[in-house]
C-alpha cells in the first residue's frame, strides 16, 4: 500500500491513486461489472479553447515517454502521469508526459489495450491535455490578485467528473457540510448500486444509474437513509432525466452552449444557478462557468473592491453579474482561474496566502514576547 493513497471507482474499475510533486500515480485493483465506460459526447474532435490541445491518442502518449532524469525545473512542475500496472514479471511503471502541444483526437475505436484504457481515462478525468501553466501566465497577466496569490496554489485543475454522479451529489449538498455529504452519497451508493467489487473487507460501488434513481419507492427509501426533503430531489430529478431519454440525455449537454446547457439542468429539481454552474464547470466541459457563493461573493468585495460584493443579497442578477465580471478578466477558462481563488480563501488554506517576509517577520514577533 502506498503512503498517502486512496482508493476509488472510476469509469468501472477500482483504482488507487497516489500523487508527488510531480506525478500521479495509479494502480487499477480491480473491476465493478461489465458495464462500459458511457460515451463523452462533445470530447471528440472539439477544438480546445485557449489554444490547448486535445488529448493525444495511445501511439503519440507512447512517444512521448521520458524519463524524469535531466527534466529543467518548469518541466518538473508539469503534472505527470506514472502508471503502475502489475503483471505476472513484475510491475510495470511508465510516465507519461501530460502537456503536449500540438492538436490531436483521442483515440475511441475497439482493440485497444487495458493499459491504452486506462490512460486514456486518466488523462480525460485529470483533463491533462490543458495546458495549466500557460493559463497561470494568461491569468497572472490578466489579474494583479491573482498574480499576488497563484505562487502558493499552483497546479490546481479542474477534474472532468462523471455527469450522473456530479449531478445528483451537488443535489445532496444543499445547505450541508462535506462530511455529511460524503455519507448520503455512500448510502446512495450502497442502497441503489448494483455493481460492486470487495477487496479485503471493503466494497467499493460503482455509482447508481438514473434509472434505478427513478424506481418507485426511492423518495420514501432515501428519507428513512436521512436525505430529508433531498430525497424528492433525487427522485424527481432522476424521473425527468428518464423522461428526455436516460443518461445520453445528460451527457449530451455537452454539446451545447454553456447558457443552454445551464438552463436544461436549471428544470431539474433541486437545481439552482450554483448547483447548475457546478455540473457545468466539472462535467460539462463548460470552462467559463463559475458557480458563485458567499465566498465568491466575498472576494468580489473584499479582493476586488466592487460594488456587487456589497449588495446585501444575491439576487440572479448579481449572480450573474459577478460571474461575467470574472469571465471579463480571466477569459475562457474563468472557472478554472475561480477554483484557485476560490481555494486560496478556504480557512484550512489561509497560512500558505501569507507572504515569507510576513511569515518572518511574525515569527521574531513571537520570540520577542516569549524573551519578555
Amino acid at each position: 500500500m502506498v503512503p498517502g493513497a486512496i482508493s476509488g471507482v472510476l469509469a468501472g474499475r477500482v483504482w488507487r491513486l497516489s500523487q508527488t510533486d510531480t506525478h500521479i500515480r495509479y494502480q487499477v485493483i480491480g473491476h465493478v461489472g461489465d458495464k462500459p465506460t458511457p460515451s463523452r459526447p462533445g470530447r471528440k474532435n472539439q477544438k480546445r479553447k485557449s489554444n490547448t490541445p486535445i488529448e493525444p491518442n495511445n501511439e503519440t502518449v507512447q512517444k512521448k515517454i521520458k524519463s524524469e532524469k535531466n527534466v529543467d525545473t518548469k518541466k518538473q512542475t508539469e503534472m505527470m502521469t506514472q502508471a503502475m500496472t502489475s503483471n505476472t514479471e513484475g510491475t510495470k511503471i511508465s510516465k507519461i508526459k501530460t502537456e503536449d502541444t500540438e492538436e490531436v483526437t483521442l483515440k475511441t475505436e475497439a482493440g485497444l489495450t487495458e493499459d491504452d484504457i486506462c490512460i486514456s481515462v486518466l488523462r480525460d478525468y485529470f483533463q491533462l491535455d490543458v495546458k495549466l501553466t500557460d493559463l497561470y501566465e494568461q491569468w497572472c497577466k490578466a489579474d494583479p490578485h491573482f498574480k499576488q496569490v497563484s505562487p502558493n496554489f499552483t497546479g490546481i485543475r479542474m477534474l472532468r467528473q462523471d455527469p450522473v454522479e456530479n449531478l445528483f451529489s451537488f443535489i445532496c449538498s444543499s445547505n450541508n457540510h462535506i462530511s455529511r455529504i460524503s455519507g448520503m452519497v455512500e448510502r446512495l451508493c450502497e442502497a441503489y448500486s448494483t455493481q460492486q467489487y470487495e477487496l479485503y473487507g471493503v466494497t467499493y460501488y460503482a455509482f447508481p444509474t438514473v434509472s434505478a434513481l427513478a424506481g418507485k419507492g426511492v423518495e420514501e427509501r432515501l428519507r428513512k437513509l436521512g436525505f430529508g426533503y433531498r430525497a424528492r430531489y433525487i427522485s424527481e430529478t432522476a424521473q425527468y432525466i428518464m423522461k428526455q431519454g436516460g443518461e445520453s440525455w445528460l451527457y449530451n449537454l455537452r454539446t451545447l452552449t454553456y447558457e443552454e446547457a445551464k438552463a436544461e439542468l436549471m428544470k431539474l429539481s433541486g437545481v439552482g444557478a450554483k448547483v447548475a454552474d457546478c455540473v457545468c464547470l466539472m462535467s460539462l466541459d463548460k470552462t467559463g462557468a463559475i458557480p458563485v457563493d458567499t465566498h465568491v461573493w466575498q472576494i468580489v468585495n473584499r479582493d476586488y473592491k466592487h460594488k456587487l460584493g456589497t449588495t446585501k443579497t444575491l439576487t440572479d442578477k448579481t449572480y450573474k453579474e459577478i460571474g461575467d465580471f470574472f469571465r471579463q478578466i480571466w477569459g475562457p477558462y474563468a472557472g478554472w482561474a475561480h477554483s484557485v481563488l476560490f481555494a486560496a480563501d478556504l480557512r484550512r488554506f489561509q497560512e500558505r496566502k501569507t507572504s515569507p517576509e510576513k511569515k518572518a517577520v511574525a515569527k521574531k514577533s513571537v520570540k520577542k514576547k516569549k524573551s519578555r
